[in-house]
């Protein structure tokens, strides 16, 4: 058996693969369709809706339980990685793009006179997530876990 196909017959790897793949292109069609243009960062970028984490750690708690049980260490492992993971999404990683938006907002004021290059280093806003966006990416991430498994069984 190659490598590939031990990969592909990892159900609770691809689980999490697809949560975190299927999340991405969702936050890129859902950034195209509020702002009207693409933005490619969108498709590997943290922050916005649904939270690509979550659906990462729910489709891997999710799977981890469906293979091995909910009594396993494998799952009770997935699930403690999941609920820090979701819980730092929604509080601290969104404090820190708040506090990135509104240092961006003083940099843009004319008391700094900063130069072009200076001014083109702003801070990331796009890091964190609303319990909205953590929410939607674990149903996400559960949902697709339950259809990886469909298929493998």
């Amino acid at each position: 058996m190659t490598f590939w196909d031990k990969i592909a017959g990892n159900e609770v790897l691809v689980c999490a693969l697809v949560g975190w793949t299927v999340a991405q292109v969702l936050k890129t069609l859902i950034d195209f369709g509020l702002n009207k243009s693409f933005s490619a960062e969108r498709l590997v970028g943290s922050g916005g809706m649904p939270s690509s984490h979550s659906a990462t750690v729910c489709g891997l708690t999710t799977s981890a339980g469906l293979r091995y049980g909910v009594g396993s260490f494998e799952f009770a492992i997935c699930f403690v990685l999941a609920s820090v993971v979701m819980y730092d999404a929604i509080g601290v990683r969104q404090e820190t793009g708040k506090q990135a938006k509104l240092l961006n907002m003083i940099m843009e004021q004319d008391i700094f006179k900063m130069n072009n290059e200076q001014f083109q280093q702003k801070l990331k806003e796009f890091v964190g997530h609303t319990p909205l966006q953590v929410l939607a990416g674990a149903i996400l991430g559960i949902v697709l876990a339950l259809g990886v498994h469909h298929l493998y069984y």
